[in-house]
């Protein structure tokens, strides 16, 4: 009788590789440049793509079980917390309008990263790059879905959500998000993988998920804290993806490196200029605060930051460029961002307001070398006028920069007195912008940058109006025709929240507290 063979079981890292590096084909009747064109043209050299290894070493059936047990504990607390009209358990009405800027400028870049790193899990050459890109694009796709699921239940009974896909693709200031993502997918696979991984998830992102869902708990919304840190248990992966892809294209040749450190540069400034609206949120739209965004600011990017770009200076890289200006703006972003959107309130899909003195006093504890000089006097100014029934709101159309889109608000390094404002010309056209970073970017690029879809533009040339428009009737009104383009309710999506449909009925129902007590 034959003795019986006992197969040795595999271990984690040999069934990782069982299950990924053997997926992979050589090709026969095609030359492999046609097969995978994409991961050579952008210049990066890579001599043995099986160097690259995933550090969570994740299989297929490993990847759906651990997400599936998340799944049932999110949707458990999301479902119970509709059945239970948690949403009249918020600290106050205002807080609702952070999560309707979540849910039009954040949560469809998750969808734009999940076709993004779709697109990477076909480019790249290396199988176990390509299939740690399609793990993070179905964990990309599983946000955008758990998050329209959690802010979904507020749709039910206030404004200003309902039609959050339509306004990422045509409002003035959702066009920044949207620029980002764009811009990164119609670059290569290597620089897709910097803006995203790197730049987006490895340095920034705890920008966003950590003090935001933190304030989420503050304010009493479990549904939108539950889905934060279902997420962030996937950030931490994207995050160590994005140091690792960084660290095997400059171990492969040290002709990357200058590439890798444009690219760099390039991303951490546009993810920068993004965070504005992260910025303006935590210190603005948060009745009950956890941090400032200069304490964020100082905890998750100057601290972490300076760690890591130390570390990667053994392969030569610098700390980005913009570094030491985006170090100052951390004082100014979310004051200046909030005054912008405070005038054009009239425009976007969510409501403003100027906030309460204890407020204004603990921006001042938070901000003391620049809140009580800069900031406050115009707060106040503008406090003054609504009470005389002359609420300001900004009628004219703001000059965007070429780049990041953003209106030109930001003030010169050094001198917050003054508006930072550059241009540069390019086949006879002049072009502008709010900083140096993004000057700089437009001018290696410019031909990528002068297709910029700039809302200001489209309106300025009429393409903001529905077809059967016609603005030379007497009497148009021109911002009426665009808010309509725009399917916003007038009065019900826009304007202050003082008397805002919201507002009455976050009163009437009895729920949270007086927002007028600006409590925090």
């Amino acid at each position: 009788m034959d003795t019986r063979t006992v197969k040795k079981k595999l271990g984690l890292k040999d069934r990782y590789a069982a299950m990924t590096r053997g997926l992979s084909w050589e090709t026969t009747y095609q030359p492999h440049d046609a097969v995978f064109p994409m991961d050579r043209y952008e210049g990066i050299k890579i001599h043995d793509w099986d160097a690259f290894s995933d550090p969570f070493r994740l299989t297929v059936d490993a990847y759906w079980k651990y997400q599936g047990e998340k799944e049932k504990k999110l949707y458990a607390v999301i479902d119970a917390f509709a059945q239970t009209n948690g949403q009249l358990g918020v600290s106050d009405v205002r807080y609702l309008n952070a999560l309707k800027l979540f849910i039009q400028g954040v949560t469809p870049l998750e969808y734009y990263a999940h076709r993004g790193f779709s697109h990477l899990g076909r480019q790249f050459s290396g199988d176990g790059l390509r299939v740690a890109c399609q793990f993070q694009s179905a964990d990309e796709l599983r946000h955008f879905q758990t998050e329209t699921h959690a802010i979904s239940h507020y749709n039910k009974y206030f404004n200003g959500m309902h039609s959050a896909n339509h306004w990422f693709d045509n409002v003035w200031y959702l066009s920044v998000p949207k620029s980002y993502f764009e811009d990164a997918l119609t670059a290569g696979p290597f620089e897709f993988l910097t803006a995203v991984s790197f730049s987006f998830e490895y340095v920034l992102t705890n920008l966003l998920f950590v003090p935001f869902m933190s304030g989420a708990a503050h304010n009493g919304d479990l549904s939108t804290v539950t889905f934060g840190f279902s997420a962030q248990s996937d950030e931490s992966r994207h995050m160590t993806l994005g140091i690792e892809c960084i660290k095997f294209m400059l171990e492969q040749d040290p002709a990357n490196l200058p590439i890798v450190q444009r690219w760099i540069d390039k991303w951490f400034w546009r993810g920068y200029r993004l965070m504005t609206l992260v910025a303006m949120m935590q210190d603005y739209m948060l009745p009950k605060r956890v941090m400032s965004w200069k304490e964020a600011w100082e905890l998750y990017a100057e601290s972490a930051g300076t760690a890591l770009f130390d570390d990667l200076a053994r392969f030569g890289i610098k700390k980005p460029m913009g570094w030491e200006v985006a170090c100052e703006g951390k004082d100014h972003i979310s004051h200046q961002a909030w005054n912008t959107f405070y005038g054009y309130g009239g425009a976007a899909a969510f409501h403003t307001w100027v906030p309460g003195a204890d407020e204004m006093d603990w921006l001042q504890k938070k901000y003391p070398d620049t809140f009580l000089k800069y900031y406050r006097p115009r707060l106040e100014h503008y406090a003054e006028r609504a009470a005389q029934g002359k609420r300001f709101y900004n009628t004219t159309l703001p000059m965007l920069c070429t780049t990041c889109q953003i209106p030109m608000l930001f003030t010169e390094p050094g001198n917050p007195r003054w508006i930072c404002y550059r241009e540069s010309e390019h086949e006879g056209e002049t072009y502008h912008f709010c900083s140096d970073g993004c000057k700089t970017i437009f001018e290696h690029e410019p031909q990528k940058y002068i297709q910029s879809w700039l809302p200001v533009h489209q309106i300025l040339q009429g393409h903001c109006f529905k077809p059967d428009v016609d603005p030379t009737v007497p009497g148009f009104d021109p911002l009426a025709a665009v808010l309509d383009y725009y399917q916003m309710n007038i009065g019900r999506d826009n304007f202050d929240i003082e008397g805002s449909q919201d507002a009455r009925n976050f009163a009437d129902w009895g729920a949270g507290q007086n927002p007028a007590e600006g409590q925090l």
